[in-house]
């Protein structure tokens, strides 16, 4: 590629304004307006792509609605009632409250879609509860938290697969289903590793919660765990389309807190209603500004370009798959995940087409790798959440953390090389991928 063209100039632009502070939307745009002047192109097409893109995609309307219904989550009483009814469940056993980290995690995967939502909905009462009295260290609470949220936005819904889904017109229910079982192949392997931790740490056990409490627990918690089953069924069973069920996400979520629960103040909800919007707005930026980076990218033609160069290599299905594992696992750890749904992503679709890889298979494994990226460092967004809440050392925190990310590479290359292991379910539904 010749170094002086208009796009590796704006390649270069978009690189240095990134790392001087300038956020990564707002980068992509003015690299893109810059491509265009050089190119003598007009660059009215800069606004025309982000007006196409972002207000004629009603996929793009469930970003902020989850975002909304995580927010009115954290504001309730939700999250305090469903640590209860996983305290009662697994608390028991040794290393019990690490354990209720886990089965958190998987439960508000089914209402947040949201890694970061996670993390921050619950990761300051878990560290509070796992460092009382110095049953846990601050180090080891912290990175839990951190690889228990990653969770999130495999297990459905899922703000990276509706992201996905926007760049690769795959479908969004599907995608959805697919997410299920490797997410809970992943809560299996933390749960694992907690218990070899556990013996070898002698982590204490909890007091067991008596049999007669567990009807009244599961009682006030009932209305936390329904939202998931209302989600999901509205979607699968064509009542709503998933942007509509965020929307019913966010208003079940309201509800639930409002008015049952009865623990939301007009404060609360006014803190709800702006931290979303901040949320939102600096999602928006980023797709706005790599829908404009992604229309010269194609005018540039770069996706068709890669898969030239792949085919010549003459890739199979699995050593393409490899060798994206491989890049976006190198990429996590230095950008943000999506960045990397938005600018990279898109690339290499064409090929995975061309090599006949289902696109659902597909999304589900970058998915899996971005979130991986969450807790990689030296980015790691969540181990910087975490270190922020903990107040632990990132090095303590890190070191904690490298048992479960050896496992979650191992579910990564699982459903990498059996893809049934992630299709099986949509097929069920009636896929025919």
């Amino acid at each position: 590629m010749n170094v002086t063209s208009p796009f590796s100039i704006a390649v270069v632009a978009i690189t240095l304004l990134a790392f001087l502070g300038l956020p990564i939307g707002l980068s992509m745009m003015a690299g893109s307006i810059l491509y265009l002047l050089l190119a003598g192109m007009d660059m009215g097409t800069v606004a025309e792509q982000f007006l196409n893109g972002m207000y004629s995609n009603y996929v793009i309307l469930a970003v902020p609605l989850f975002v909304l219904a995580a927010e009115f989550m954290n504001i309730g009483s939700m999250t305090e009632r469903l640590l209860g009814f996983c305290n009662m469940i697994v608390g028991r056993f040794r290393g019990g409250l690490a354990m209720v980290n886990v089965a958190q995690s998987i439960i508000f995967a089914g209402m947040s879609g949201s890694a970061i939502a996670d993390a921050a909905g619950t990761g300051g009462m878990m560290q509070s509860m796992m460092t009382r009295n110095g049953r846990y260290t601050p180090s080891y609470a912290a990175a839990l938290t951190a690889v228990t949220s990653v969770i999130g936005p495999i297990i459905p819904p899922s703000i990276p697969m509706v992201v996905y889904a926007l760049v690769s017109d795959a479908s969004i229910g599907y995608l959805f289903l697919a997410g299920m079982v490797p997410g809970l192949l992943m809560a299996a392997l933390q749960m694992l590793q907690v218990g070899i931790t556990a013996r070898r740490r002698n982590f204490p056990v909890e007091p067991p919660v008596p049999l007669r409490a567990f009807p009244i627990i599961t009682w006030r918690a009932l209305p936390a765990l329904m939202m998931p089953v209302v989600l999901l069924g509205c979607i699968y069973s064509g009542i709503t389309t998933p942007t509509e069920a965020a929307a019913l996400a966010a208003a079940y979520a309201l509800f639930v807190s409002a008015t049952i629960y009865r623990s939301i103040s007009p404060k609360a909800f006014y803190a709800a209603l702006f931290n979303s919007a901040k949320t939102t707005t600096s999602i928006g930026m980023l797709i706005a500004g790599s829908l404009v980076f992604n229309y010269v990218v194609t005018i540039e033609n770069i996706p068709d370009t890669l898969r030239v160069i792949l085919t010549n290599w003459e890739l199979s299905p699995l050593g393409f798959l490899i060798f994206v594992n491989v890049i976006l696992l190198l990429l996590g750890c230095v950008l943000e995940g999506t960045a990397i749904l938005l600018i990279i992503v898109p690339v290499f679709i064409p090929t995975a087409q061309a090599l006949g890889i289902d696109l659902v298979h597909f999304g589900v494994v970058v998915v899996v790798n971005i979130m991986l990226g969450l807790v990689t460092p030296p980015y790691g967004l969540l181990l910087f959440i975490v270190a922020k809440i903990s107040g632990a050392p990132m090095k303590s925190i890190v070191k904690d953390a490298l048992p479960f990310i050896f496992w979650m590479v191992a579910c990564l290359l699982v459903i990498t090389f059996i893809p049934d292991i992630v299709l099986w379910l949509p097929r069920l539904m009636g896929y025919k991928g």
